[in-house]
């Protein structure tokens, strides 16, 4: 067990390699827009395409590569090694887990897929354990306040997740591992054209036998077992362009987990999870001006918890209907529309009101001229629940050098209350208000040429205030009821690098955050003061190697700071052999220090891995 003094030296050391990794200033040469070039592309902080480099928001875009090299076993895993980015997780990667970012709440991140909502309108968070890692092309993080973009839950940001959908040539891959705690994933895709009609399918099985949840015999839910869980998932997409500038788009996704958790001695408990989402889309570009796109999709998240005590359903229902332009004015960008969601909830718990409908307009205005850029959003939410809530951004980057790139931006959020906290019997309050945020930030980012290879460095501060938090109110005989009682103020500065030295990839982060309750300045649970990682992968011929270190300082878990939770560092190793074209075997050590640490109190996370398998590509 790592010490909490042993886990800031950690970080220390983070910082101190990030820092050194970055080459002089001096050092900089001609060449730098050669990377722009190559950089990729985002959608979710500005619902338009733009290229990550040119964007005034503080983004993450992680690609097919990097997801298929990762070799982790969950969403989750992957999440922590990002910035701005800490989790929880109840045991393995299965069991329930969430997002802090940015130092907010599990239910303060918004979690789209393919531009679609799948969260529980009940627990008002979404499954990640859920959402399998085959199933994704990519995944965006947008850290900072986004409900000017997407309405509700987006007080600490959005992470959304783009499922395979292909290109237009014919292209098939497939994969199967093994690994510890008998678990062994199989997944294949494929993807070409009909003519004009291009389509992709994908699906996947995975299993493991896992372990047991709960490490610590004094807790009462304790249960001497493994816990495990099965995932089966599916994926496809179809597009038709039936004429210049038109085209018809359908998709559908579906995922069901079945996972085991410790929930009392003597039971077998578990959670069934099963997420749908389907979408269908019309893009037509009106004039060369003006391209338009009508959208209808469904999200559905559908869970059972069998238990000792018995079985609990609870199921949400999303219906979202989507009307976005784009146009391109005589001086910049304007994308508008409006929008309807439909929640519908069902269970047996009796809540007094199943349904809510908000009803949205929205508009994000972009200029950019030589140095100078511009981004303001404003969006106007209309819940049939809640009232209405209007939420606004306002970016600014200046370019002073190729080189160095600052941004400044102001933005505000809510997050709306949970059917749960409004209606479950006996334990919530219908009177309650969304909970708000206000958020400042300021960042540099700097690009450069040295060494033979190409590099980027950057800085973010941020200071986000989140007033009319919702918390339990417990009396003496522990009747509990929700209430708009508290604030928090969540800030940091974040530092991160990515270079490519010939053969060579570096990247890292480092996170040095101050998430506080407003009124005590207590650090708010499950946080930590400083939380990083350092990879770094190694070309030689058909080899690469990768080395990875997460490390975080200790974190309380609760609100009365009487648990701590010690500090970690994990070290990870990697290596991929090309045996032949297409053809990659590729094996994984998780945590090779084999250090026991905990992201909840009395949960486990289940020491040294080891997964190794192939990976086939046509």
């Amino acid at each position: 067990m790592c010490t909490s003094s042993g886990s800031s030296i950690a970080a220390a050391r983070v910082a101190a390699l990030l820092l050194g990794a970055a080459p002089p200033i001096a050092a900089l040469a001609q060449g730098v827009e050669a990377a722009y070039r190559l950089d990729p592309v985002s959608v979710t902080a500005t619902r338009g395409l733009v290229p990550v480099v040119e964007l005034l928001a503080d983004v993450t875009v992680i690609g097919p590569e990097e997801i298929a090299r990762a070799g982790v076993d969950s969403l989750t895993e992957l999440l922590q090694r990002q910035p701005g980015v800490e989790i929880v997780q109840n045991g393995g990667s299965g069991a329930v887990s969430g997002v802090l970012l940015r130092g907010a709440n599990r239910g303060q991140t918004l979690v789209l897929i393919d531009g679609v909502r799948v969260a529980s309108a009940t627990d008002g968070a979404t499954s990640l354990e859920a959402i399998p890692l085959d199933a994704i092309d990519r995944i965006e993080i947008l850290r900072g306040p986004a409900s000017s973009l997407y309405g509700a839950d987006a007080i600490g940001g959005v992470v959304q997740v783009f499922t395979r959908r292909g290109g237009d040539a014919v292209a098939a891959s497939a994969s199967a591992g093994y690994g510890t705690y008998r678990t062994w994933n199989v997944n294949g895709a494929v993807s070409g054209n009909a003519g004009p009609l291009r389509l992709s399918l994908q699906g996947a099985t995975k299993s493991s036998a896992g372990f047991n949840a709960i490490v610590d015999p004094a807790n009462f839910l304790y249960n001497p077992d493994r816990d495990g869980y099965t995932n089966g998932n599916v994926s496809a997409f179809a597009a038709l362009p039936w004429a210049d500038g038109q085209e018809l788009t359908a998709q559908y996704f579906r995922s069901r987990l079945n996972a085991q958790f410790d929930g009392g001695p003597g039971s077998d408990d578990r959670t069934i999870t099963t997420l749908d989402m389907g979408q269908v889309a019309s893009r037509n570009r009106i004039a060369s001006w003006w391209t338009s796109q009508l959208s209808a999709a469904v999200g559905i998240d559908d869970s059972l918890s069998q238990t000792g005590f018995g079985d609990f359903p609870f199921k949400t229902t999303q219906r979202q209907y989507t009307w976005q332009n784009e146009l391109a004015l005589p001086a910049g960008t304007l994308t508008a529309g409006i929008e309807r969601r439909e929640e519908r909830v069902s269970s047996d718990s009796g809540f007094a009101v199943t349904a809510r409908n908000t009803d949205s307009i929205f508009g994000v205005y972009q200029l950019s001229t030589g140095p100078h850029a511009l981004q303001a959003n404003l969006r106007r939410d209309d819940s049939s629940q809640y009232g209405g809530e209007t939420t606004g951004a306002i970016a600014y980057g200046l370019r002073l050098a190729r080189w160095l790139r600052l941004t400044a931006a102001y933005s505000t959020g809510f997050r709306a209350p949970s059917f749960n906290d409004l209606y479950y019997p006996n334990f919530s309050n219908p009177s309650l208000v969304p909970e708000t945020s206000h958020n400042v930030e300021v960042g540099a980012y700097l690009y450069g040429t040295a060494f033979g290879g190409t590099w980027e460095a950057r800085a973010i501060g941020y200071r986000n205030r989140v007033a009319q938090l919702i918390n339990l109110r417990c009396d003496v005989q522990f009747n509990c009821i929700p209430y708009n009682v508290a604030s928090a103020l969540l800030e940091g500065v974040t530092f991160g690098i990515d270079a490519q030295f010939g053969a060579t990839a570096i990247g890292g982060s480092l996170d040095l955050a101050n998430p506080v309750d407003a009124q005590t300045g207590a650090l708010l649970p499950r946080r930590a003061r400083e939380h990083g990682a350092l990879n770094a992968v190694h070309a030689i011929g058909p080899l690469r190697l990768g080395v990875e270190v997460v490390a975080s300082s200790s974190r309380y878990d609760t609100e009365a700071r009487t648990r701590q939770l010690a500090g970690y560092t994990v070290v990870n190793l990697s290596a991929e052999w090309t045996l032949s074209r297409g053809l990659t075997a590729f094996l994984r050590a998780d945590n090779v220090l084999d250090r026991a640490y905990q992201l909840a109190a009395d949960y486990g996370t289940g020491g040294a891995t080891v997964f190794a398998g192939l990976r086939w590509r046509l």
